[in-house]
């Protein structure tokens, strides 16, 4: 079976998330959706939360697995027996970083590969942090979440 483990913080989950994992999705056998806990990044929901939220936004595509992680991703990636990491690039300043990590993977886990998509172009400019960030300050982003993100948002930016 040819498993694709797709890392991430997802806080929260953007449309953009769920068009790389429905590509994911048609490419391999399995797409597991990895939510790290990331507590350093001080997310604004549980990591509970952000798995429930995923596994509803992604539930269509049928050999998509949500499960949150809190391990070095190495070890976790040989846990849930994916050969490939899923990365998404949304612009070239991104990529840097994931070079990196990429190396870095491969030093930790060598017969893991990394693969970097691109979200489609109406997708390529959002990211967690710019949905957060404009919801809490009251903005609109139903555009660019699912509508139980969106619900989600509005609860925890609630005045």
């Amino acid at each position: 079976m040819n498993t694709v483990l797709y890392p991430g913080t997802f806080d929260p989950i953007t449309k953009g998330h769920t068009d790389l994992v429905g590509r994911a999705a048609k490419l391999f056998d399995k797409v597991v959706v990895a939510v790290a806990a990331s507590p350093k990044k001080n997310p604004a929901f549980s990591l509970e939360q952000r798995v429930d939220m995923a596994r509803e936004v992604l539930k269509e595509f049928p050999n998509v697995e949500v499960v949150g992680f809190s391990t070095l991703l190495a070890h976790f990636t040989r846990d849930v027996g994916a050969n490939v990491l899923l990365r998404g690039l949304r612009a070239v300043s991104d990529f840097e970083y994931e070079f990196q990590l990429a190396n870095m993977n491969r030093q930790l886990a060598p017969d893991v590969e990394s693969l970097f998509l691109t979200p489609s172009e109406k997708y390529s400019y959002i990211s967690s942090t710019l949905v957060r960030e404009i919801a809490s300050l009251g903005g609109d982003v139903t555009k660019f979440v699912h509508p139980v993100v969106h619900e989600a948002l509005l609860k925890r930016f609630a005045g």
